[in-house]
Formats: structure tokens, sequence, C-alpha cells
């Protein structure tokens, strides 16, 4: 860990040098998360593109791949640019990653579909992804470090929190794009060639980006270490083979990064599912009220991180995670009472069972929506969970047919799930709502509608769910950055982020859906970011260090 010392703020704001090297290091990161979202915001109709011409197996396999390709690889890119940034400098290493991730979008919009050049077509872009995530995960420890070590002593949150704000912004700026793109052209026109539209334009954000990030000098804290030959010639070896410094990169993990990330992926990303896939709200006014939320909370990154310079990092991160997995569960009865309450009050009255061998019924771990499904109770369950019905699964005399029980009434069950008609109506009957209908929260098409009680109450609650990201997350770089000695901190830092977030948080929605789907519970799913937020608070609370003092030029 970095030095202790007792550390004052500098007096008088920032210098313009000190903004420059912020706004080239967010621009740049911006930019990054832009490219990093497009894929999953168009993941449908990429899928289409790249996917549909082969058989249901075939395509499953290849679909997971490319969803999971830009998480699962992030922390190996942590480590080789980690490793480079911590030998060569901060500087030229996210000047690499920018570019490999610039011109895989790029590329992406260039890339003839399957339809033309057969199987070559997805193994690409699934190649792209992986270039995509390595080179996500050795931007942030790379810009987050950059800002940090160009920080006066007792601003180090301050001034690191712009560069937290910048996924939000980038998931904007993509969704922007997008929506654009998709007005202009039309939803035939975008799917069949526009999609390309948004993957193409990033080479201008590429091109702005890299002169922007050329006119930076090496950062002061590596450059003095480097002139003093001080630096480290093995960093993976020092950050992860000794053990006095693999403690801190776990304690890292466990009680910090971990946490923030289920808690960030629960505020922005779960919610957004929840609102579309469960409460079954419109796609456009659902992004909407996300939307709301994320412009109304994104300056609290800043707030949160400014006040991590008077009180520490530690109390802030760890409150969140505390008051978060408290508040989930209500928040999000909250949210269904207001965006649904006909739904609502269907789970709440009526008694729905599914009746079946337990030797026929599987998982439902489905995270990319193309997974086919054969077994009935499987598909029995499948159906129920996409229609956002509780439901429970009662075992029934082996090698019984699987029956679906409505209020102690059995309705006839007949496949594919998808055309039961008779338990659709069945359930329609008993109170739930039309599949795939919301009749409570219609599409909001006009500005006025966010006035609304019913709105506002969403996007205040909603709007709760992100204080709770930007108090996990506004402090979380200065952290990182403050645990780890210079000639390893790119290294150290980069590798638990990656983890934390790409892991544990990237894979949440699918898990907690998968939870969702097996228990037949619609909040059951919030279990997972409620128990991973608990851990971090315990092993936070004992063993995370407070590192706002710290002398990060050690």
């Amino acid at each position: 860990m970095a030095t202790m010392t007792t550390t004052s703020p500098r007096a008088g704001g920032m210098t313009k040098d000190e903004r420059f090297v912020i706004f080239a290091s967010s621009l740049g990161t911006v930019f990054e998360w832009y490219d990093f979202y497009l894929y999953g915001s168009l993941a449908a109709i990429i899928g289409a593109q790249f996917f549909s011409a082969y058989p249901p197996a075939t395509r499953d396999i290849f679909a997971l791949l490319a969803f999971a390709a830009g998480f699962l690889v992030r922390p190996f890119g942590a480590i080789v640019f980690g490793r480079i940034g911590d030998l060569v400098g901060r500087k030229y290493t996210f000047l690499v990653t920018i570019l490999i991730m610039g011109l895989s979008t790029f590329i992406v919009g260039l890339l003839p579909n399957a339809a033309t050049i057969g199987i070559a077509a997805p193994i690409i872009l699934i190649a792209l992804r992986l270039l995509q995530g390595l080179a996500l995960g050795g931007e942030y420890g790379g810009a987050a470090t950059y800002v940090a070590e160009h920080s006066p002593p007792g601003k180090r949150g301050y001034y690191t929190s712009f560069i937290q704000t910048t996924a939000t912004l980038g998931l904007f700026l993509s969704l922007l794009v997008i929506l654009f793109t998709r007005t202009i052209l039309g939803e035939a026109d975008f799917a069949a060639w526009g999609w390309r539209i948004p993957f193409l334009l990033s080479v201008v954000l590429l091109g702005v980006s890299v002169i922007i990030r050329l006119k930076l000098n090496e950062s002061p804290v590596f450059q003095k270490m480097k002139d003093e030959g001080k630096g480290s010639k093995a960093p993976l070896t020092e950050a992860f083979g000794n053990w006095s410094n693999a403690k801190l990169v776990l304690i890292a993990l466990l009680g910090g990064v971990m946490g923030q990330g289920v808690v960030w992926y629960t505020g922005q990303f779960y919610a957004l599912f929840f609102l579309q896939s469960i409460l079954q709200v419109d796609g456009y006014t659902a992004n909407l009220l996300i939307a709301w939320s994320l412009l109304l909370g994104t300056g609290f990154f800043i707030v949160f991180g400014a006040l991590s310079d008077k009180i520490g990092r530690k109390p802030i991160i760890l409150a969140g995670c505390l008051i978060a997995a408290l508040t989930f569960f209500p928040i999000f009865r909250m949210i269904s009472s207001n965006a649904n309450p006909q739904l609502e009050k269907a789970i709440e009255t009526v008694k729905v069972s599914v009746i079946a061998d337990p030797k026929g019924c599987g998982d439902l771990f489905n995270p990319v929506g193309t997974r086919v499904f054969t077994a009935p109770c499987d598909l029995a369950r499948d159906f129920l969970a996409k229609s956002s019905v509780k439901y429970d699964t009662v075992a029934g005399p082996a090698g019984s047919p699987v029956k679906i029980s409505i209020n102690g009434t059995e309705v006839p069950y007949t496949k594919p799930a998808d055309s039961n008609a008779s338990a659709t109506a069945a359930l329609q009957a008993a109170g739930y709502p039309k599949r795939g209908a919301n009749p409570t929260l219609a599409k909001m098409s006009h500005p006025f509608d966010i006035f609304k009680p019913q709105v506002a109450a969403i996007i205040g609650l909603l709007f709760i769910l992100v204080i709770y990201v930007t108090m996990v997350y506004g402090p979380i770089a200065a952290m990182l950055v403050e645990l780890f000695p210079t000639k390893i901190r790119y290294t150290s830092m980069s590798l638990p982020y990656h983890i934390g977030n790409g892991w544990f948080g990237g894979l949440l929605p699918a898990t907690s859906f998968a939870i969702v789907a097996s228990t037949g519970d619609i909040y059951a799913g919030l279990w997972y970011p409620v128990i991973f937020a608990l851990i971090t608070v315990v092993i936070g609370f004992f063993f995370l260090p407070e590192t706002k003092d710290v002398d990060i030029s050690k």
C-alpha cells in the first residue's frame, strides 16, 4: 500500500493543465464506453445479421460467446495492459487501448454478415468483441491512474470522480446516436443496414480522442519514478506473486469492488431489464425513465467523489452497499406498484403452480435469450417467467405429464408454451395483464408525461437507485489508486476493478433473471446483488483500509 501521510487540499481550483488532463482522459473513456455499449444496445439486430443463419445449437453458442466475451476478458486486458502501463507508462498504454477499441468498433460497422461470408462473420465478430473487452480492461485503470497521479493532495476523490461519470455518459451517447439514426432512417432500413452507422461514426470520435491524448505528457509521478530508476521490472510478479500486495488485491475486490459492481449494475442495467422484461413496460418508455434518472443523478458521482476527500472513501462505499442491500426489495416493489399495479395485484392474489416430475425440470439460465427449451417442465416455467407470473413448482408423480394449476384449477398444458392459449386465457381471467403489454403505463409520447404522479414516482425511485450507484462508484477510483504503490499501481488496481465489474456486475442481469425464472418470484433475482453487497460490507468493514490520506508518489 502507498505510504500514509497527512495531507491538506491545495488552495484554489483546478489549473488549466489539470482541467485538460481530466478532459482528455474522460473524453477517451466516454468514447470507449460508447463503443462497448453499442453491441449491447443492438444485440438483437446484430444477432439477426450474424447468427440467425445457423442451427439453434450453433446460434446459441455464437450468441453466448459474443455476449460473454466483452465481460469475461476484461480482467485479462487489465493484466496485459496493466503490465505495459507499469513498464512503459500510463499515457502510451491508454493510447494503445483506445486505438484497439476504436478500430474494433469501426470494423464491426464494415463487417459483412453471415449471408455474405458465412461462418467467418460470427467468428470475426466474436474476435472483435474480445479485443474490445481487452482494451476496456486496460483503459479504465490507465485513465484513473493518470488522473489521480496528476491530482493535488486532498482532491484525488474529486478529480477522479470525473472519470466515474464516463460509463454513464458513454451509455447516453450510444443511446442518443442509435435513437437519432433510427428516427432518420426508420426501423426497416435501420435493421437492414442503418445499424452500422453508429459503429462507423466511432472512427470520428476515435480521431478526436487520439489527437487530444497525443497532447498529454506522462504522469509526473510515474515519470519521476522512472527517472530515478525505481520502476518495476516484473509488475505481474510483484503485484500477484507477493502475498502482501496480492492480499490487498483480494481485499480491494471482495471488500470494495465486488459490492460496487453489483450495486452499479442493479441500479443502471437490471432496473432497465426489470421494467421491460418483468413489468412489461415498452422499451422506449423504459429507456426514457432510466435516462431521466441518470440525467438527474450523474452529478452525484462528483459530489460523492469530493465528499470522500473529506470523510474518506471507505465509509461512503460501504454505506452505499449497505443501504442498497437493505432497500433494493422495497424499492423494486414500489416500482412495480407504480409501473404495473395490475401485475402486482395478480402476484399477490393469484396462486399458480407447475406440477411436474422433478426429474424433468432443468435450469433456465438463458443469458442471451436464444436457448431453446424442450422439456415440458422447462417450457412451462419459461412461459410463466416471461409472462411475469409468480409460481411455484410442485413435485408430481414420476413420469406424470406437466400441469399448470391456477387458483386450484388445473389447466391443460400444451406445447410450445408460446402458443398455450388455454393457460394464457386462464391467467388473464384470474387477473394477470395481457402478456407483453402494460395496461397501466402506456408509451410516453409527450415530454410533460414525466410530471404525471405515477411517472414521477418511478423516476424518483430510479433516481434513488442511481444515488446508490454514485455513492459506491464515485470514490472507487481514488481508493484503488491509493491502495497500491506507483510501480505496480496500474496492474494491481485494474484486475480487481474488472473482475468486480466485468464478472460480478456484468453477469448480474442474466443470472438474476435465471433466479427469477427458476423460483417463479419476480423479486428473487435481487438476492444476487443483496448477498454480494452485504459480503462486501462485512469484508470491507474489517479488512479494507482507509486510503484518502496516503502519499501516492511512493
